[in-house]
């Protein structure tokens, strides 16, 4: 797995690279948002400081979100909870607080490699390659395009897998555990708050919330917001 690590403090920045590197991550650093831009394309994840010189690291995170798929872990001070939300909303794919240990660090990336590896051998919907549609919804998951009444739906990767998890099984109550495990990763070490974000941003991005029902103390289901109450 190739890393980009993106941050400004030296000590930081070399600790992160010698630790990874002898973790058998192949790990390169730059100092900059702007460096970050160039390079990211290269990279299979992103360690991304949100405290950078020339750009904030939110805006960095958003503009490499909106040309690229390359999961994103946020390493941040920031520790207030809207913080997070914002990483999260940016198109982060997990934020984590300083200090953390190079031991937990590994294991979250470990974990993200897994989830990228069952996503490249198979996609969520169908059996991968079949379109899906549930009233104006569509998702191909072939393309990775999703659109409601023929009009693109620009997706995070994130609400992008948890919308074909979805719906994958349309009407079915899917538990906050499954959702997490199949979404993130069955190892998943932080709070399951990142699924309510995911699926806030959803419900707005598809243009009416009733696309995604809660059943409380359980989980979630799609539903087809024009259909007959009896039949959803």
């Amino acid at each position: 797995m190739r890393v980009l690590i993106v941050e400004d403090d030296p000590s930081v920045g070399a600790s992160l690279v010698d630790g990874l590197a002898l973790n058998g991550f192949e790990a390169s650093w730059v100092t900059t948002g702007a460096e970050a831009l160039a390079s990211a394309d290269s990279a299979d994840v992103v360690l991304l400081d949100l405290g950078l010189p020339d750009l904030d690291g939110l805006e960095v995170c958003r503009r490499l979100r909106s040309v690229s798929d390359v999961p994103i872990v946020v390493l941040s001070a920031r520790t207030e909870e809207l913080d997070r939300i914002l990483s999260l909303e940016r198109g982060a794919d997990d934020h984590l607080v300083k200090p953390i240990s190079l031991r937990e660090l590994v294991a979250r990336l470990h974990a993200l490699e897994r989830r990228m590896e069952r996503l490249g051998g198979s996609d969520r919907a169908g059996d991968g390659t079949a379109t899906v549609e549930v009233g104006r919804l569509r998702l191909d998951p072939r393309t990775r395009t999703v659109t409601v009444d023929g009009e693109p739906v620009d997706l995070t990767p994130k609400e992008h897998d948890l919308l074909a998890a979805l719906l994958a099984d349309p009407g079915a109550v899917r538990t906050r555990e499954e959702l997490m495990d199949e979404v993130w990763d069955e190892h998943w070490f932080g709070s399951t708050k990142t699924l309510n974000v995911h699926v806030a941003s959803l419900r707005s991005k598809l243009g009416d919330p009733a696309w995604i029902a809660t059943v409380r103390g359980v989980g979630f289901r799609l539903v087809d917001p024009d259909a007959d109450p009896d039949d959803r």
